[in-house]
């Protein structure tokens, strides 16, 4: 059983569920697969970057494989995905907002976990960050796409802006439940306010004319 305290440990949870379900409906959207396929796909995007950052920190076996509520929670939500996959279109909104409930919870969480495993302040930064996308990377290299975290509007920065916020909570002594709360709500709105005004990272300026009206599309 995880040994995080109850809030975080609930952080924790929403956001596998959260990226469970996500997971999995972002499956249906990009492939035509079967009711396996869109429960693993979701278990791959809930758990894939906890895993990464698990190993990582030589915190082996990773926590998910130790508490059943990980792995329960995040096939719960690739099966209601599937359930829900005929609504898909209607459910748009929802998984935008799944996406960015789990990249929150997910930063701060591996953000946390790396600096109890003795790591700096930059590590730890980066592993919130592969916390945060690592499940999903390996989701859409799965199903053939370009990894969301490197083509998509704000992804990679909300997360890095979390993890921060997380780490300098910790290193001042001002880390606990409404840090934690505060850092994830500051992704969240990163991330859901670039979606809604459509804002991008930098990008090459010989590609901003050819390929920037498309991108806006996806």
């Amino acid at each position: 059983m995880s040994s995080e305290p109850g809030p975080l440990l609930a952080l924790d949870l929403t956001g596998t569920f959260a990226f469970g379900l996500n997971g999995a409906l972002t499956a249906v959207r990009a492939a035509r697969l079967d009711v396996v396929g869109v429960v693993v796909l979701g278990m791959i995007t809930a758990l894939g970057g906890g895993f990464i950052r698990d190993v990582l920190i030589d915190s082996l076996p990773p926590a998910t494989l130790l508490d059943l509520r990980y792995y329960t929670l995040a096939a719960a939500g690739g099966l209601i995905a599937f359930a829900l996959s005929r609504h898909l279109r209607r459910l748009e909104p929802a998984i935008t907002v799944l996406d960015a409930v789990g990249l929150s919870t997910f930063a701060v969480i591996g953000a946390t976990k790396a600096l109890d495993a003795g790591l700096g302040v930059a590590p730890a930064m980066l592993l919130g960050v592969v916390t945060a996308v690592g499940g999903g990377t390996i989701r859409d290299t799965l199903v053939r796409r370009i990894p969301t975290v490197l083509r998509s509007d704000l992804y990679a920065i909300p997360a890095l802006v979390g993890a921060a916020l997380t780490v300098a909570a910790i290193e001042t002594g001002l880390y606990g439940l409404p840090a934690a709360l505060g850092a994830a709500t500051v992704c969240f709105l990163i991330r859901v306010v670039g979606l809604r005004l459509r804002l991008h990272a930098p990008e090459p300026p010989e590609t901003r004319s050819s390929g920037g009206r498309k991108r806006g599309r996806e």
